[in-house]
């Protein structure tokens, strides 16, 4: 779903991923910063967060590091 604002077609939603890597040693993911800077990006955009969905996979292996978490989430346009 769009709205134009003049000539700028605005978008109702945004959908965005973020990958998080488990720590290799111990638990508590290394990058929340990224996902902390995915929020507020679209919060100074004028979205707010509405859904967030996780999918976990396995480790790679030794080398690959620990777990991976895919955040999903789905922003909606304030106002």
């Amino acid at each position: 779903m769009t709205s134009k604002e003049g000539n700028r077609i605005m978008q109702q939603y945004v959908v965005l991923q973020v990958i998080l890597k488990e720590k290799l040693w111990g638990t508590g993911s290394g990058n929340l910063t990224s996902l902390e800077k995915a929020i507020n990006d679209q919060a100074a955009k004028g979205y707010r967060l509405h859904t967030i969905t996780t999918a976990s996979s396995g480790s790679k292996g030794m080398i690959g590091g620990g777990d991976r978490i895919q955040a999903t989430m789905v922003f909606e346009r304030l106002g």
